[in-house]
């Protein structure tokens, strides 16, 4: 898949998924291709004590609860609904989960204000419908009827991000198991096959995800996902990222240890500095989360390899935090700069090392924006 930008999970791990597929001799609900333990399995990776012939890689780093909570909401006939801050994974746990289940991550509505209930339901190729008349080779399903159909999962992000009748709709869905389509005089209804359902996300962040209907929340099974702040934890992933980001862009650049932790302390510095805040306006914009540091640390790789010394330096590092953080100006600036006079300044006097160099870069970074 060396041609497809983004391949997606049940694409980018075919191997390790027929390979687990093909020892599997657990139970499986409904047309599950993947055992729930090997689903856990896929998504937490291996280890010693599994006692297999081949490593297993580790897709998803957080509680092994909030996975097994997960799979076995899946299992039953109830909705999965991952909350959490923008950054948390939410999002690639949903397609890791589809593409072990179904082997199909992409049966997928994004939310927004513009989504209608033709997105989770179906419309009409307008041409056939001209030319033939309304039927069932003229209807264009859904994403979420098609795994209906499928008998597979269907994906739903921002889910509160949508109107109250898309989810209005969503409740006859998850509640009922079929859709009707009145237009049609015959085979007029689209039932649910065994082992559909239904991941949505929902950014805790959005005031939105309080008005989600109590009909709405009873269809739903909620496991809230929690911003990592253990720093092994966010450093497995910004790692596992990083090692990714490498190998996608063929890139062969010297990243030292080090410097991700000046990165993992930056970030446990501003977050720690946002919870001690008295108000908005002396918070960040940014969520602070695990994969903002990620992007952080993607832009200032990038720019080392085409306009650096094909080695990341804490000067660029911090070039980029500041460029990446910096949404409001001047307030975000001015938090940004309190930051490196009142932490970062202290501690590359007693620290030394890339926290001097860090430090200037992001005096430059914020002379440049001021």
């Amino acid at each position: 898949m060396s041609d497809v930008l983004r391949a997606p999970a049940e694409l980018k791990y075919a191997e390790e998924l027929d390979w687990l597929e093909s020892i599997d001799d657990g139970p499986k609900p409904f047309a599950w291709r993947l055992s729930p333990k090997m689903v856990r399995l896929f998504v937490l990776g291996s280890e010693r004590s599994d006692g297999l012939d081949r490593e297993i890689t580790q897709k998803w780093f957080g509680d092994r609860s909030f996975v097994e909570r997960s799979i076995v909401t899946l299992a039953s006939d109830r909705g999965l609904l991952l909350i959490g801050d923008p950054g948390t994974g939410k999002s690639w746990l949903a397609e890791l989960l589809s593409a072990a289940i179904s082997r199909n991550s992409t049966l997928v509505v994004q939310g927004t204000a513009g989504t209608t209930e033709d997105h989770i339901k179906y419309s009409w190729n307008v041409s056939m419908v001209i030319a033939k008349g309304q039927s069932r080779e003229s209807m264009i399903p859904s994403p979420i009827m098609t795994a209906m159909e499928s008998g597979a999962i269907g994906r739903f992000e921002e889910l509160t991000r949508s109107t109250s009748d898309v989810q209005d709709a969503l409740i006859s869905i998850l509640s009922e198991k079929y859709i009707s389509v009145p237009e049609l005089d015959s085979d007029n209804i689209v039932f649910a096959k065994p082992g559909f359902s239904v991941i949505a996300t929902a950014n805790s962040r959005d005031r939105g995800v309080n008005d989600l209907s109590s009909a709405l929340k009873r269809r739903f099974n909620f496991v809230r996902i929690p911003v990592v702040t253990n720093k092994k934890s966010e450093a497995e992933i910004v790692r596992f990222r990083t090692e990714e980001l490498l190998r996608r862009h063929q890139i062969e650049l010297d990243v030292p240890p080090t410097l991700l932790d000046v990165l993992l302390q930056s970030f446990a510095d501003l977050r720690a500095s946002a919870a001690a805040a008295g108000s908005d306006d002396e918070k960040l914009e940014s969520a602070l989360s695990t994969a903002e540091q990620i992007g952080v640390l993607e832009d200032a790789i990038l720019h080392s390899n085409f306009f650096g010394e094909r080695a990341l330096t804490a000067h660029t590092l911090a070039s980029s935090l500041v460029g990446s953080l910096a949404r409001r100006e001047p307030e975000d600036l001015a938090i940004l700069n309190k930051y490196l006079h009142g932490v970062v300044e202290p501690r590359s006097k007693e620290e030394g090392g890339s926290w001097a160099e860090f430090l200037e870069g992001g005096r430059d970074a914020i002379a440049t924006l001021s």
